[in-house]
């Protein structure tokens, strides 16, 4: 059933924000491929927000298809299970394209693989009940989903167990964020237009396991075809499909929620501060899976986009695969390549080596030209307040970055540097072609060093 935008407190949008290019058509109209199992899969041990996993496997030993290699040994943490069946290599350590250096398992490929539509049927495919209620209780539901290593594929990553239980705070409204706002990415999109089903079970689950009242599936309006399948998916449950106004980052907890509710989440809040619990249409299917299959989060779907790869695709991916090997399998990238971003553009992160592992939390790989990233030269700040006027969390980005480039903490904490979500609407509208969000990451990692210390 779907609901129209002024049943409720808000309007649909939020204050400040940009409009960047979409770019979506790119890659919107290319259904999900199956990428055939890799030789070798690398699994960081690290793939949350939060602590890493330890090693539960040894060298040489033999693992089947979604077994648990890693477990999770504190409470925001995530369990890592193999996307292929294989030898455990010698451990080794990864860097991700945030530049952490992490220990990680090589598992090298053996035997026979589930691949193709045997592998698609058994992560999408198959019935999905919405008869949930009174078939499980709230506390299995919630360690299915901590067994299964799910974290939010949005890409916080954030473990999902940990939003489930709340922590006793009162929850009464369930976002399932389909918005998928970032430039360039489809991932999201093409999941609710191929596989509707499982996120309207996974939906019901986690509802039933948070206690909620209503369950409300956020889309933006540019996407139109996802609207409408998921209303028909929704048909005899109590979930709503709504259409918000398309505009960056609507994807954002933060803003979804002002967007629909009217709510505002106080800041270094969570959501269930303000009683609500917002997550990933494909985490939702994640949850689906685990619970009614009893299986793990060992593969995700991935947008290999941008006008600098020779075919934009959305592919099925096990979890460890290599960059490089998802640039090739896309007729690799094209002559005015310039940029290989992990992510989209605008939240991305810039990949200096295609050998770095694909994640749980990696939602895309965004390829841009020559001319794309053509802007010009960084010059003198012209404090003409652009960044101030579109910025989503009401911060004054050119006030932190300087603070940062000249390594003032003190200051940086001053104007709330660990409040900015880096969205990058900074540097996308600044004229002085300033790189505000890296140099405000730089500022985050000092501050976080400071406290280290």
């Amino acid at each position: 059933m779907g609901l129209k935008l002024k049943e409720f407190k808000g309007n649909g949008t939020f204050p400040k924000g940009i409009h960047p290019a979409g770019h979506k058509n790119l890659s919107a109209g290319k259904a999900v491929e199956v990428v055939p199992a890799p030789g070798k899969v690398v699994l960081p041990l690290l793939q949350n927000i939060g602590l890493q996993c330890k090693s539960i496997v040894k060298s040489g030993q033999k693992v089947g298809y979604g077994e648990k290699v890693a477990a999770a040994n504190a409470m925001i943490s995530a369990s890592i299970h193999t996307p292929i069946s294989g030898k455990v290599l010698k451990p080794v350590v990864t860097t991700l394209p945030t530049s952490n250096h992490v220990p990680a398992l090589p598992i090298k490929a053996e035997g026979k693989q589930l691949e193709g539509q045997e592998l698609w049927d058994d992560i999408f495919g198959g019935n999905w009940p919405i008869d949930v209620k009174g078939k499980y209780a709230s506390d299995e539901i919630t360690a299915i989903i901590s067994e299964s290593g799910i974290v939010g594929l949005g890409g916080a990553a954030f473990p999902s167990h940990v939003k489930i239980a709340s922590n006793g705070k009162p929850v009464d409204t369930l976002l399932i964020n389909g918005c998928e706002c970032e430039p360039y990415l489809t991932c999201d999109y093409r999941l609710m237009i191929e596989a509707p089903e499982p996120i309207i079970t996974g939906s019901l689950l986690a509802a039933l396991a948070i206690g909620v009242k209503q369950i409300v599936i956020c889309i933006e309006n540019n996407k139109p075809e996802a609207v409408e399948t998921m209303k028909k998916a929704a048909i005899g449950t109590t979930i709503k499909v709504v259409s918000l106004k398309t505009k960056y980052p609507q994807g954002s907890e933060r803003h979804l929620i002002m967007a629909l509710l009217k709510k505002i989440m106080p800041l270094g809040g969570l959501p269930a501060d303000v009683g609500v619990a917002v997550s990933n249409v494909a985490t939702m299917a994640s949850v689906a899976r685990a619970v009614i299959k009893g299986k793990p989060l060992t593969h995700r779907i991935v947008c290999v986009t941008g006008k600098g790869i020779s075919n934009p695709k959305n592919l099925l991916i096990p979890l460890g695969i290599s960059y490089g090997e998802l640039i090739k399998y896309c007729g690799g990238l094209t002559k005015d390549a310039a940029r290989v971003i992990s992510g989209g553009p605008m939240m991305g992160f810039t990949l200096a080596d295609f050998d770095m592992p694909v994640v749980k939390g990696t939602s895309g790989i965004t390829v841009l030209t020559h001319k794309d990233i053509c802007h010009g030269k960084e010059t003198a700040c012209i404090r003409c307040g652009r960044c101030v006027d579109v910025c989503p969390m009401n911060l004054v980005p050119t006030k932190i970055a300087h603070a940062a480039r000249f390594q003032n903490l003190e200051m940086a904490k001053k104007y709330n540097i660990m409040g900015c979500i880096e969205s990058g609407c900074c540097t996308y509208i600044c004229p002085a072609n300033i790189p505000l969000v890296q140099l405000i990451r730089v500022g985050k990692a000092m501050v976080a060093a400071e406290k280290r210390k």
